[in-house]
């Protein structure tokens, strides 16, 4: 759908009501003062509404104005959000002695509910409340109320579950303006919790979307097959164009009032209208609220660009290092020379020595006799408030690495970390913008690039693949632990880069991922995150679009998805872990690969690095497998809430193809040609390459996933047989022949060993060739979906731009 509306939003109105409410001191809107937005937005007209006054008389003429036969009266004050809680919302018929006698009633019964929800503990107090009790809870409470609104009864076309929809806008501290919209009325957040992601409600950075791109996101709720009438007794009560309308009108309100817009007078920080309901094809809100604040100044802007000189530095030098013991400082060394790096370009500060190891020492900043690119800090954390005064004060380098924690991952080092990132700060808004720092609490950085290595880690506890190959792949972690387990477990990622980011004093996630989109050496980029910046969310989305319009392939984990999680997270790296589902859902909808769990991030990226290069067209699967239960597992795990493959039909080419092979093979009689295809433990190796060739040149399979049934006694799967009649090392066996095949077809091709210990060497052996190979089938066929789903994503947007 490409409908986009003609939208007429009267700014200047809007930015009335806002001024109007602070000039009473107030942030918040009233609803009637929020519907008056909703007019003047070009959304859905609003019910007729009259605002009674505490104190004030109520005329027949004004309830005479009142359009139908039944009124709600809703009570007003900027202390009671969420009336319905303080029995603070009564339908009534549109007599004057009725509407009179409730609103007396409700001016006295709802300070009391409201004090007996509080006490009892039904509902946390609102924050004008807080830490009030007796009498002077209920003066609060009762001195706020201003009065009641009366408002139109519209009845809705339907009250049956699901004909409320909830439209919200919010300014969120990572990405900026998100809009949500899903499944209304007052079990919202009962309906989040229980339906499976994206089934009730769905998130997007107003930034990044449009209406009409909200819209098809939108489509795929519970909420939109109710309201289209699409379910079983539905019938549609209101158009796609009237969504798409409310859609766009409030993403060009977020846009607007965003802390993004330097000319914004005001930022919304939060609108919400639960729920529209429908009548006669009238989107009519039922309730609203709407928050707003003075903008703030943006966080300054790092000269990111110099990233370059951090992964490709001519010059490193290094402060820390002990001539007596091996240090932190002293381990970095040995790394960056083992990794290659060359000794005369190292310059070590170190008062009192002319040079160590060959390597020339500088007494201090001012006496270094070229600036750095790079220059590692691994000092004590006392340290380094004085020395990065001195480095800027210097212009000493380029990029700055600081490897010291207590930088901001305690409460005892906030103001040290606060003071050093204004010290940043001021640095970035002089000309040329100063050094950028890595950093703090930083495990380091490989760059195989750069020939350097600044892990401290010992090589004997973390072996590593020195030397010039291709590599094709960036690692971009948050946690230096992560990053160093990952590669201790998974040695066969071997990225060209490994960027341990910390607490982001200064670089940020965001800005990495900004320099490596255009790096065109690198076709996979794997990140793991905690948390983002201020902003930084939005700016690290931004930037994994343009790495999946560059051709890339980005697989990110957000660690803090659960409360116990986020708090987690916020100690070892400093980090504010934001809301996770607005997080997966921006950077999802930018393109990223989002893993779940720490061993779907790894197979996502052995994904990445070996299927890059492969055509994907589609989602339909074939299966083949020797071992029956693997055979069917595969099938089994084409479904789950997060993915969909399809088992691909053969042609009628393939099917006869397959059967004269297997007649070949005397086979026949034992397998019968279906989707899966269980070929019989009696299959050999040539069998195995064979039909996964057939199936794979058939224009029905998109994808291919073979059992390579390890234990068969048919299979050379074995490193050592004394009777050579299993050995791998034969050049027919599967350890030879499926990778060249898999390497020389357009279509992805993935293996499965499921065996134990003894079968490790012939899985090395597969990925050391280049296949993508998992231990278990259920494991591949999860990770794959995931895969050829961001694939197929990531074409869209690279064809839509």
């Amino acid at each position: 759908m490409h409908y986009q509306p003609e939208l007429r939003i009267d700014f200047d109105a809007i930015t009335v009501l806002f001024r109007e409410a602070e000039q009473q001191g107030r942030e918040i809107l009233f609803e009637h003062e929020t519907y008056r937005l909703l007019a003047d937005s070009g959304a859905e007209t609003p019910p007729s509404v009259n605002f009674v006054a505490k104190g004030s008389q109520l005329s027949n003429e004004t309830i005479d104005a009142m359009p139908g036969d039944k009124v709600v009266l809703k009570i007003v004050s900027p202390g009671i959000v969420h009336k319905t809680e303080a029995s603070g919302v009564r339908i009534v018929e549109k007599k004057a002695d009725k509407i009179r006698s409730a609103m007396r009633r409700m001016m006295y019964e709802v300070p009391d509910t409201l004090i007996d929800q509080i006490e009892r503990q039904k509902i946390q107090a609102p924050d004008a409340y807080e830490g009030l009790s007796g009498d002077d809870l209920k003066n609060a409470i009762v001195q706020e109320i201003l009065g009641i609104l009366i408002v139109q009864f519209m009845p809705p076309d339907s009250e049956s579950f699901g004909n409320e929809l909830i439209v919200g806008i919010r300014n969120t501290r990572e990405f900026g303006m998100v809009i949500s919209a899903g499944l209304g009325g007052t079990d919202t957040e009962l309906y989040a919790e229980r339906f499976r992601k994206g089934q009730a409600i769905v998130t997007a950075s107003t930034a990044m979307t449009d209406g009409s791109t909200f819209f098809r996101l939108f489509k795929k709720t519970i909420s939109y097959k109710k309201l289209a009438g699409l379910t079983r007794g539905q019938r549609r009560i209101v158009t796609d164009e009237q969504l798409v309308e409310c859609f766009s009108s409030f993403v060009a309100m977020a846009n607007y009032y965003s802390p993004e817009n330097p000319q914004a007078p005001y930022v919304i920080e939060e609108l919400e209208i639960n729920p529209f309901a429908f009548t006669d094809y009238l989107m009519v809100p039922l309730d609203g609220m709407c928050r707003f604040s003075r903008p703030v100044p943006l966080p300054a802007k790092r000269p990111f660009h110099k990233v370059g000189h951090l992964l490709r530095p001519n010059k490193i030098g290094i402060i820390g290092i002990s001539t007596g013991r091996v240090n932190f400082g002293r381990l970095i060394l040995n790394n960056i020379l083992a990794n290659g790096y060359n000794s005369k370009d190292i310059r070590i500060v170190k008062p009192g020595l002319d040079e160590f190891e060959g390597i020339r020492c500088v007494p201090d900043l001012a006496a270094l006799d070229t600036k750095l690119d790079l220059f590692v800090v691994a000092v004590n954390a006392q340290q380094v408030p004085d020395l990065v005064d001195e480095i800027i004060l210097q212009d000493a380098a380029n990029t700055v690495m600081l490897i010291p924690g207590g930088m901001g991952e305690t409460a005892e080092s906030e103001a040290r970390a606060r003071h050093l990132m204004d010290k940043i700060r001021d640095a970035h808004l002089k000309e040329g913008g100063g050094p950028v720092f890595l950093g703090a609490n930083c495990l380091g950085v490989i760059s195989h690039p750069g020939k350097y290595d600044t892990l401290f880690i010992p090589e004997v506890k973390l072996p590593k693949r020195r030397g010039d190959h291709k590599r094709n792949t960036a690692f971009v972690s948050q946690s230096g632990a992560f990053m160093i387990t990952r590669l201790s477990k998974c040695p066969e990622i071997d990225p060209a880069y490994m960027i341990s980011v910390g607490n982001q004093n200064d670089l940020t996630l965001g800005d990495i991922v900004k320099y490596l989109k255009d790096d065109p050496d690198i076709s996979v980029i794997a990140v793991y995150a905690e948390g983002f910046k201020d902003l930084d969310g939005l700016e690290f989305s931004r930037a994994v679009r343009e790495a999946v319009q560059n051709g890339k392939d980005v697989v990110f984990y957000k660690a803090g998805r659960t409360p116990e999680g986020k708090t987690a997270t916020s100690g070892h790296t400093a980090s504010l872990a934001g809301d996770y589902t607005v997080c997966e859902s921006c950077v999802q909808q930018a393109g990223g690969m989002i893993a779940r769990t720490f061993p779907q991030f790894e197979n996502l990226v052995m994904l990445s690095q070996r299927l890059h290069d492969k055509k994907i067209h589609g989602t339909r699967l074939a299966a083949v497998s020797g071992a029956g239960f693997e055979a069917v597992g595969m099938a089994d795990n084409i479904r789950s809430d997060d993915y969909t493959l399809q088992m691909a039909g053969f042609t009628t080419e393939t099917t006869h193809a397959l059967s004269n092979f297997l007649a070949t093979k005397r086979l026949d009689g034992l397998v019968e040609v279906k989707n899966p295809l269980d070929i019989n433990p009696a299959a050999d190796d040539e069998t195995h390459v064979t039909l996964v060739k057939f199936l794979a040149e058939d224009p029905n399979v998109d994808v291919v996933v073979v059992g390579l049934d390890p234990l068969s006694p048919a299979m050379r799967t074995l490193a050592e047989c004394e009777a050579k009649k299993y050995n791998m090392d034969d050049k027919e066996s599967i350890a030879l022949q499926m990778p060249k095949l898999a390497s020389e077809l357009q279509k992805p091709v993935v293996g499965v060993v499921d065996g134990g210990f003894l079968y490790e060497p012939l899985v090395n052996a597969l990925l050391s060739q280049g296949m993508a190979v998992f231990r278990s089938s259920d494991r591949a066929i999860h990770a794959l979906a995931v895969y050829v789903e961001s694939r197929l994503y990531a074409e869209q947007i690279r064809y839509t731009g």
